[in-house]
């Protein structure tokens, strides 16, 4: 009986503790996952069961009991080991609420105004590194283009006013044997214009071959090649008054300084150039203060200035009445411009080449820089059709190599303060620049020849 209330005591207690077991382990699935309730599970029944052995009797001295008990532990101890870890211990606040509380439903998310989608940047990639042929070409078709309304504007006031002058020089000086004006320059003789604001007016002086010679400029008081002087000849036999031109003699020689004085007094006084300018939608003003005889035209779309040269033709010379300044007057100036327009053409016919786009750059480039300025126009020509007779490759493909070797060309005949004339050696065409021009010309281009961009950007 005593045995009996011990048992029942004993199960009691262990249905009691079940109990709490139970209600532990069921709250636990709840909280702690399947995984952290098996751990807890066995955890609880390794305590119980060591609960139980403490409160049985032992069976002291019997060592397969003992052994019995160990065997019983380890399978316990390997299933501890082996489960695995438990899932992250959630937050307090949720571990704080009771464990069979019903699970509240989601608190909402508080609603927030969404931003305005951001405009992708569009990174801009650095800039391509231009090879000095595609600057160059750029420069080329970008920067020396005269619109074709502009040109066509300039050429039409410039014809009305040659016709104007024809009729005046006609109706003024009919004893005069003028031949007729015509235009000369860039725009009309088809190399490309930089500029759409200058045109040479030529008026040829018509001289009878038997009364007038050409003296060579080496020959005369300058000894410069680049200048002649024109002879009145046989005046014993056809006297002064034969010649409509002998009112323009200085010493047996026609003198270019006062046919220049004349036509300037007629120019500035005795043509009515405001009326004119009325007729054609223009102001014209002659250029009073200038040596050279010019004209100052404003429209309202263009400005022009032309340039008036009595040109004398013979002996397959063309002298122009543009003297040298100083004391000597009579001397004419040889003008290489028809030729050199015609050899390039020609040139660059027979090759396809670049010459003349090679020239309008080089032009304009020494054009608009203050210490290079005088190279422009004929000093260039000429060390291209220099450069043209050593070396035959002229595609639009080597514009780069052959702009490099014309500046050191350049710098080479600077170095010497000489460049041979292309149709007659004789002639020096840095004759008439100094020592200092030609220090400061040659330093520039001598940098240039290294890094030719600085021609394209400086000024």
């Amino acid at each position: 009986m005593a045995e009996f209330t011990r048992q029942r005591g004993k199960r009691q207690e262990d249905n009691g503790l079940g109990s709490v077991l139970d209600l532990l382990l069921a709250n636990a699935r709840l909280v702690l996952g399947v995984t952290g309730a098996a751990v807890l599970a066995i955890a609880t029944l390794a305590v119980k069961r060591l609960i139980d052995r403490a409160t049985s009797p032992r069976d002291e001295g019997d060592p397969k009991a003992e052994q019995k008990t160990l065997e019983e532990s380890w399978p316990e101890l390997a299933l501890i080991k082996a489960t695995p870890n438990p899932a992250p211990k959630q937050r307090r606040e949720d571990l704080s609420e009771p464990l069979l509380s019903p699970a509240r439903p989601p608190a909402p998310e508080p609603s927030v105004c969404p931003a305005p989608p951001e405009t992708p940047r569009l990174e801009s990639s650095p800039p391509r590194c231009l090879t000095l042929q595609e600057k160059l070409l750029s420069h080329y078709s970008n920067h020396l283009a005269v619109p074709e309304a502009q040109a066509s504007l300039v050429l039409q006031l410039a014809r009305s006013i040659c016709a104007q002058l024809q009729n005046f020089l006609r109706n003024k000086c009919p004893e005069l044997p003028f031949g007729s004006l015509f235009l000369s320059g860039p725009l009309l003789d088809g190399l490309r214009a930089l500029t759409a604001d200058h045109v040479h007016l030529m008026l040829p002086v018509v001289l009878d071959t038997a009364l007038w010679s050409l003296i060579p400029g080496e020959d005369t008081v300058v000894r410069n090649p680049q200048y002649w002087m024109i002879k009145r000849t046989d005046l014993e036999y056809f006297p002064r008054g034969c010649s409509p031109w002998d009112r323009f003699i200085v010493g047996r020689y026609f003198s270019s300084n006062m046919l220049n004085e004349t036509l300037h007094k007629l120019l500035v006084a005795s043509i009515n150039w405001p009326a004119i300018g009325s007729l054609l939608g223009s102001v014209i003003h002659p250029v009073v203060a200038s040596q050279e005889l010019k004209l100052e035209v404003k429209h309202d779309q263009v400005e022009l200035s032309i340039t008036l040269f009595p040109v004398v033709e013979m002996e397959d010379k063309i002298l122009l009445a543009a003297p040298p300044e100083g004391l000597v007057e009579n001397l004419w100036l040889e003008s290489f411009y028809k030729a050199e327009v015609s050899a390039l053409k020609e040139l660059d016919a027979g090759d396809s080449g670049i010459r003349q786009c090679c020239l309008c750059i080089l032009n304009n480039i020494c054009k608009t820089h203050p210490a290079l300025h005088k190279l422009a126009g004929s000093p260039l020509t000429h060390v291209i059709l220099h450069l043209s007779a050593a070396s035959t490759d002229w595609a639009e493909d080597d514009l780069a190599d052959r702009f490099q070797q014309v500046l050191e060309e350049l710098v080479g005949y600077l170095e010497r303060g000489v460049l041979p004339s292309y149709f007659n050696h004789k002639i020096n065409l840095f004759c008439e620049l100094s020592e200092e021009e030609i220090d400061e010309m040659g330093f520039m281009l001598y940098r240039a020849v290294s890094e030719p961009e600085l021609l394209l950007t400086e000024k």
